[in-house]
């Protein structure tokens, strides 16, 4: 059961930056395509955040504490800070790349999901995959050329 709480506190610190720094760059893009990428970006980071509570309580229904801070989370994550503002196509680049980061460590709590037999946990966590394979697909899709 460890192994399945810190693959939680993993997936809800990377979970957080992603949000984080996709809200950030929705207050910060600029361009000619603003409005299409401030509203993308919105949607993305909405859909996120609406997540971020469920992780918290399932920690605790596992018995354990959830990372509740900014040191605790940077800790836990993959996704690296982004102090500067970059160009838009290069946000849209970052959060392609830090979404397969999150996807990654989801696949893992939901293996250790599977591996203890929390089905119920199994089924946020594919839920929780299917959202972020459509923000890798919406993100992809407005770097083609």
């Amino acid at each position: 059961m460890e192994e399945l709480v810190i693959a939680l506190k993993k997936a809800l610190a990377n979970t957080f930056a992603f949000y984080l720094k996709t809200h950030g760059f929705h207050w910060n893009v600029t361009g000619p395509d603003f409005h299409q990428y401030h509203t993308m970006l919105g949607n993305i980071y909405e859909e996120v955040y609406g997540s971020i509570d469920q992780f918290g309580e399932e920690i605790r229904a596992l018995g354990d504490y959830a990372p509740a801070s900014f040191a605790r989370f940077a800790a836990l994550t993959d996704i690296e800070d982004e102090l500067k503002i970059p160009p838009a196509l290069t946000m849209i680049e970052r959060l392609l790349a830090d979404n397969e980061k999150v996807l990654a460590v989801i696949e893992a709590a939901y293996n250790a999901a599977e591996a203890n037999h929390a089905h119920g946990l199994s089924n946020f966590l594919a839920e929780r995959q299917d959202a972020h394979k459509k923000h890798a697909w919406m993100l992809s899709a407005t770097l083609k050329r």
